[in-house]
């Protein structure tokens, strides 16, 4: 483990054992030192975004690290990441969004997760009683293209989603649709 910050180094050696070096981890000589020639796993999780793309490219490219794990801090940053081939990135600030937007739907569609390298996003719809889809059959529903229905949770139970099941009031329906279709499911869910 590397930090930079001498007093954080000592506090994390004094609570877990002398496994922490005091040195910056965006020194390929110190990831060095770390053992990043012989890691199976880089997790490069500091406050800096810049910091823990320099990391992980750092043990991926100059160390053949097979999987770099990142903290994104800014959700503004996911981009770069991606561009830059660290796709394995864990972003606290998109984690409390997604919970408090799951709680407080804005426009009655949650995010539930984005699978960025296959190109989908996993969400979730409420269906109400003046719902369009409300008392119809899956098979029946407009749904946009590149879209699936995958579940529906009624009363604590979820089921998978087939032609001939029948969407009622107060369900939860769970999709899997391309990024940008989201209005059209929207609309055809609950109008």
């Amino acid at each position: 483990m590397l930090e930079k910050d001498g007093r954080r180094a000592q506090q994390i050696a004094d609570e877990v054992g002398s496994i922490v070096l005091n040195r910056d981890g965006c020194e390929g000589k110190h990831l060095e030192e770390a053992g990043a020639n012989r890691a199976g796993i880089v997790a490069a999780v500091t406050g800096d975004d810049e910091d823990n793309l320099v990391i992980s490219q750092i043990a991926k490219e100059g160390y053949g690290v097979p999987k770099a794990i990142a903290r994104v801090n800014d959700p503004r940053n996911q981009q770069t990441f991606d561009l830059l081939g660290i796709t394995q990135t864990v972003c606290a600030t998109s984690g409390l969004l997604a919970l408090v937007e799951h709680e407080v739907p804005e426009h009655g569609l949650v995010r539930l997760l984005e699978l960025r390298r296959e190109g989908l996003e996993v969400v979730e719809v409420q269906v109400h009683a003046d719902s369009p889809a409300a008392g119809q059959r899956v098979a029946g529903l407009a749904l946009p293209e590149g879209s699936r229905l995958v579940s529906v949770m009624r009363n604590g139970v979820a089921e998978i989603a087939v032609g001939e099941t029948v969407i009622r009031p107060g369900d939860q329906v769970v999709a899997i649709l391309k990024p940008g279709a989201e209005d059209k499911l929207r609309r055809a869910l609950v109008g």
